[in-house]
């Protein structure tokens, strides 16, 4: 009499796993309900719209994304000026700081902003919560709590999936990190231009403009 071979059972990750993928990551941002290493996309679609911050889903752990208001306020300011450009031209679509993309089977990463071209939608399920499909253009504005093993898996999972280009935002130093490759890459300082390159042909900012929301004062009010 033979017995069938049960697959070996999944274990939740330890301190170390995380460590190891994540570097020195605040532990704050890994959620520990679902355990991780065991969190699936249904999970991820079950607190998508109910639990702030948002997460990522990677390897099985839900992370939250590493953004205050301003760093929220900035990637609306780029979305916008992405959108002024893209829609007009109807070149394809641009999504916010909320828009999650599956760059492989259980892999949901969510860019700060993103353009996708209208040859990559066609044929796309635009009805589904995630987005089957990488950008063409993935906008990350860094945050204190971001490592750097974090940044640089999340660029190598970008360029490994499809994406063309890649923003690396500072602004506390008003820098822009211009990645064509997770190994080429360009610093823009004040001053200088930032361009679409062959993912946007024609679309061109001033470093200075895309850091202009941060020194804008609120207007005063009159009691």
């Amino acid at each position: 009499m033979s017995t069938a071979t049960l697959p070996p059972a999944v274990e939740p990750f330890t301190l170390a796993d995380l460590v190891e993928r994540f570097g020195p990551l605040p532990f704050s941002r890994i959620r520990s309900t679902p355990p991780p290493g065991l969190a699936t996309e249904a999970d991820f679609l079950a607190t998508a719209d109910t639990v702030k911050p948002l997460c990522e889903l990677i390897d099985g752990v839900m992370v939250e994304k590493a953004m205050g208001h301003l760093e929220s306020w900035l990637a609306g300011w780029i979305t916008t000026l992405l959108n002024n450009f893209v829609v007009p031209r109807g070149l394809g679509r641009v999504l916010s700081s909320d828009g999650p993309i599956r760059l492989q089977a259980g892999q949901i990463r969510i860019p700060d902003s993103s353009f996708i071209s209208q040859e990559r939608l066609r044929g796309c399920d635009l009805s589904q919560s995630i987005l089957p499909v990488a950008p063409n253009l993935a906008v990350e504005i860094l945050s204190v709590s971001n490592t750097r093993r974090e940044m640089s898996r999340k660029l190598t999972e970008y360029f490994d999936a499809g994406v063309e280009l890649v923003w690396f935002l500072e602004p506390r130093h008003r820098v822009v990190q211009v990645f064509s490759s997770p190994t080429a890459s360009t610093e823009l300082r004040t001053g200088q231009m930032l361009t679409g390159g062959v993912v946007l042909p024609g679309f061109v900012v001033t470093v200075d403009e895309l850091f202009a929301p941060l020194d804008r004062e609120l207007p005063k009010t009159h009691e």
